[in-house]
């Protein structure tokens, strides 16, 4: 593993005890320039370990509370009459940063939630008819709840669709929630994490992404199981053209991160459920019958070649 990415791992574990796999799901989110949507119940930490990564690394952040009233423009920023020029002035949302923590981004409403389809897609935002384009890099880490319904608009599929990754937290075991109640009782860790590396480091991490090789095998692998997803019968909609390229991507992540300067099949598989899994529409009686879409997903991998290197 590159030292970069180590030294973000363990200041990241130095706050959150147990999440090895979803802290590195997140740091291959963030350096594949993709957004990240954190799902779990109330107290599992959501938002420390989005804090987490934030702190880890150089840049500015934002962190917005959504609530019922709050408005579009606390996003994308608004225009104002400037009384004595007598001309409108741009006033910058908070959506203008390098980090963008959307916390419970599901109490927001419908339209504050659209409001940040174009700069989650584009890194840009319309105003008044102007295009103003947001600092690169920019990412959106956004929280919800699952077991709280009332007063929550449900996201929709298209801006499900520009998560590059949905993590669920879990409950810790034992021996974890041990471990965090003896971390409660001294100084909170988060208070003094400080950044490890710099915006110009991630850069030549993200270079160091795009330069790992994908055979022509296994981007056929990837087809072939959006192809199986699309086609399986308890799936309503399958994976889009967005949705491979983030597969394809993620690999290519998960690949560096193990030290390697090409992908495997493994990989795709490691990171098919936190790409896929929240992209897909389950056919009606796919939901009567309760079915999970980790284990849907894991039965229609079992359908598909594995491709063979010699």
């Amino acid at each position: 593993m590159d030292k970069r990415v180590r030294e973000i791992m363990d200041n990241i574990k130095r706050v959150i005890i147990g999440r090895d796999e979803t802290i590195k799901y997140m740091i291959i989110s963030y350096l594949c320039e993709g957004h990240i949507l954190l799902e779990g119940d109330p107290g599992v930490g959501k938002t420390k370990l989005a804090l987490s990564l934030i702190k880890s690394i150089e840049g500015e952040f934002n962190r917005v509370q959504f609530t019922p009233d709050i408005l579009p423009s606390d996003i994308i920023g608004f225009c104002l009459l400037n009384k004595q020029s007598n001309k409108l002035e741009y006033k910058k949302g908070a959506a203008f940063c390098n980090f963008l923590l959307a916390d419970e981004i599901n109490r927001a409403s419908p339209r504050v939630q659209s409001s940040l389809l174009e700069a989650m897609e584009e890194r840009q935002v319309t105003v008044d008819g102007v295009i103003r384009q947001l600092p690169n890099p920019f990412m959106v880490i956004a929280t919800e709840n699952t077991i709280e319904q009332q007063g929550t608009y449900p996201l929709p599929e298209a801006q499900l669709d520009r998560f590059f990754m949905k993590l669920t937290l879990e409950y810790p075991n034992k021996e974890e929630w041990e471990k965090i109640l003896d971390q409660s009782e001294g100084k909170d860790p988060l208070k003094s994490i400080m950044p490890v590396v710099s915006l110009e480091e991630i850069q030549s991490l993200k270079q160091a992404i795009e330069k790992v090789h994908v055979s022509r095998e296994v981007k056929s692998y990837i087809i072939n199981i959006a192809e199986a997803i699309r086609e399986n019968e308890m799936v309503q909609t399958g994976v889009s053209p967005r949705g491979t390229i983030a597969l394809l991507k993620a690999a290519k992540g998960y690949a560096l991160l193990e030290g390697r300067s090409y992908a495997l099949p493994d990989d795709v598989h490691k990171v098919l459920m936190p790409v896929v899994g929240h992209r897909i529409v389950l056919a009606g009686h796919a939901e009567w019958k309760h079915i999970k879409r980790e284990a849907l997903l894991k039965s229609i991998l079992e359908t598909v070649t594995v491709p063979v290197f010699t």
